[in-house]
């Protein structure tokens, strides 16, 4: 065995999670715990685990970064053209995962996925730092390329060609998705491995809301 971890544990006792006293919209308690992550020593809270279905059926997970909640959703950007891009155009739904470890509080979103507006996505891309937009310009993300020379070249060809304008325009093949929840669970580690876990379900238009066993 390369790697024993059998005897590598934590005991989980910060808090715990009552039902009665959750939210009964679970964006409004995503919320709530997000903002207790971003005033814990957290880095960087909207750091998320986005699992997507492959076009061959294999499951792909990657972190990205959340970029905004909304009613209808959560939002995150990222390269059309790139795995994450190819499995959601192949199967539109995905799960995200959220872990906050000062609080020992884990987040799961699961829903369909589907594309912002295209000038939600020039806006934000607008918003990014210059050499950021380069960056996501010259990137033909996921593909096989042969040495990182080929990226510098695409950085400097851009940094030349832009270099009296403040932004870059938004590449057509780059932009926003939004999550649109159909499941929200709420996790709290708890002693003994006894772990407060609350489920959001949403049966027609409104969230049922149940404990699961750990």
């Amino acid at each position: 065995m390369l790697l024993d971890l059998g005897d590598l544990r934590e005991d989980y006792n910060k808090d715990e999670l009552f039902l009665e006293e959750t939210s009964p919209n679970p964006f409004e308690q995503f919320k709530h715990w997000f903002k207790a992550a971003q005033q814990s020593e957290v880095r960087e809270p909207n750091a998320m685990t986005l699992a997507t279905i492959a076009p061959n059926g294999r499951p792909k997970a990657r972190i990205v970064l959340l970029k905004g909640v909304e009613e209808g959703g959560l939002v995150f950007y990222t390269n059309y053209d790139s795995q994450k891009g190819q499995d959601l155009s192949a199967h539109p739904y995905a799960s995200v995962v959220f872990f906050w470890d000062a609080q020992q509080r884990q987040v799961r979103v699961e829903g369909k996925v589907e594309k912002v507006m295209s000038a939600t996505s020039e806006a934000y891309f607008q918003s990014r730092p210059k050499g950021s937009q380069i960056g996501a310009t010259a990137s033909p993300q996921s593909q096989v390329i042969p040495n990182r020379d080929v990226l510098h070249e695409k950085v400097q060809a851009l940094e030349q060609k832009y270099a009296k304008e403040e932004t870059l325009p938004l590449p057509e093949n780059w932009g926003g998705y939004r999550l649109v929840p159909d499941c929200f669970e709420f996790w709290q580690g708890r002693s003994s491995r006894l772990h407060d876990r609350i489920r959001y379900r949403l049966v027609g238009e409104e969230w049922l809301r149940e404990r699961l066993a750990p």
